[in-house]
């Protein structure tokens, strides 16, 4: 149980130290976490026109207005089924192996096959998952 308790707190204080990161650099966590994975594809401001977007055979989505095509409501699960790959997307690629997803599956395999410690990878995935809906949610028009 010591072990667990640990490794649950190398977990925090290993988010901890990417949001100090992000906050020297006048970012969120979630911030980073969208120009690392989506802003190659939804630009910067989440409208589009990413450096990746010449390369797609589909239209990138503007994600400015999620919440507006939504009846005003910020569109919460369908974002979260979007980034941890329950709900298909053609332009991700097949739910193997999405375009933006290979980080989150590497980290939460890599937690999950610590023996004792399995299962803790989900709630790291789904940490840096919730800090990306944040952000998202903050570029709405």
């Amino acid at each position: 149980m010591k072990a667990k308790a640990l490794f649950s707190f190398g977990v925090i204080l290993s988010l901890a130290t990417v949001q100090v990161f992000a906050q020297e650099r006048g970012a969120s966590l979630g911030q980073l976490e969208y120009e690392s994975s989506c802003a190659v594809c939804h630009g910067a401001d989440g409208g589009g026109g990413g450096p990746y977007t010449e390369l797609l055979t589909v239209s990138v989505p503007d994600l400015r207005i999620l919440q507006k095509n939504n009846k005003g409501v910020f569109p919460f699960e369908r974002v979260y089924e979007v980034i941890d790959g329950r709900a298909e997307v053609r332009a991700h690629g097949p739910r193997d192996m999405p375009i933006w997803g290979d980080r989150y599956n590497k980290d939460a395999v890599e937690l999950r096959t610590m023996g004792e410690y399995a299962g803790y990878g989900e709630g790291y995935v789904r940490a840096r998952i919730l800090a990306l809906i944040s952000h998202i949610s903050t570029l709405q028009k």
